[in-house]
């Protein structure tokens, strides 16, 4: 079923209206049913997750008798910003994940994040599924605060990606839908993956795979699933970055989840016009690469790449 989140007036005579597919068993819904909630499409650039939404639809719909608790799928939180492919709300120069919780009787914008805290509000689970921008490539993580790491690592290793990357709670956006839910008891996993404006197949079928996995784990889905793969877990402090020393042309050695050894070569910027090589740029550590720049053109500090540093520290269970 087909339902709308929440519809708002625009000045152009249309409205704004984001919808969701609700999926219930065959035997009707129940009100203890467990409920997992899709989100994605809070950034207009990025699409991956739309393809997710689609998957998992395909394999509920072919195997409906294995559906024992709600699914509900908000493929476009912000489906002006999709139709525009522009990463904000367009019209209002705002990025949609700096305004929840929103307040009902507030601005529009407020209203429609107030609007979506109140629909997602008690679920069992929700999967806040981003890409990244047009300039990196992402491998599939759940980026997580320490805030909810005892709640959210159980359940992020269902996912079935490579990497959950704890962030320090002094980084914590308090905007953002994940925090909001978190703070309503909504245990709310981030996933990041793939690049802007494309989709991935092969990550977004990976993910699938684990959103399967996190349903039986909930109790929502009794069909087979995949064994999920075991992520690297690791914390801010063992995640290198990589910034170009120069402006020009950025071309990679390496591919994405390589490891690496300190002073191997990453890439490197060159000039075209001159046919100098600017910077050779080296791995400032032995690690694994988890995020390389997709598009070639830097300036100055642009980020290059991210690299999870080989440490004992960082876990793998």
């Amino acid at each position: 079923m087909i339902q709308n989140v929440v519809s708002v007036s625009l000045p152009v005579g249309e409205n704004l209206t984001i919808k969701k597919k609700r999926i219930t068993p065959l035997r009707g819904a129940k009100p203890d049913d467990k409920r997992i909630s899709i989100v994605t499409g809070v950034h207009g650039d990025e699409l991956e997750g739309q393809y997710v939404c689609w998957l998992v639809q395909k394999r509920i719909n072919e195997n409906i008798a294995d559906l024992d608790g709600i699914v509900d799928i908000y493929p476009a939180m912000n489906p002006l910003g999709i139709d525009s492919i522009t990463r904000g709300i367009p019209g209002f120069d705002l990025d949609m994940n700096r305004i929840f919780p929103g307040y009902s009787d507030g601005t529009m914008t407020e209203h429609i994040a107030s609007e979506i805290i109140s629909d997602i509000a008690g679920s069992s689970a929700c999967i806040d599924i981003h890409a990244s921008n047009i300039y990196l490539t992402e491998v599939p993580q759940v980026r997580i605060n320490e805030i909810s790491r005892d709640t959210l690592i159980p359940l992020a290793k269902h996912l079935n990606v490579d990497f959950i990357w704890v962030h320090a709670s002094a980084t914590v956006l308090e905007s953002t839908l994940a925090y909001s839910l978190n703070e309503i008891n909504v245990p709310t996993l981030v996933v990041e993956m793939g690049v802007g404006m494309r989709i991935t197949k092969s990550y977004c079928e990976q993910l699938a795979d684990g959103i399967f996995s996190l349903m039986a784990e909930l109790g929502i889905w009794k069909g087979a699933v995949s064994e999920p793969r075991t992520p690297i877990i690791s914390r801010d402090s063992k995640v290198n970055f990589i910034n170009a020393a120069a402006a020009g042309l950025f071309v990679p050695s390496v591919k994405h989840w390589t490891k690496l050894k300190k002073d191997d070569p990453v890439g490197m910027i060159v000039n075209p016009l001159s046919g100098a090589v600017l910077d050779n740029i080296l791995s400032p550590c032995d690690g694994i690469l988890f995020t390389l720049r997709e598009y070639p053109i830097v300036d100055e500090g642009s980020l290059i790449a991210r690299i999870l540093e080989d440490n004992k520290e960082a876990e793998q269970q």
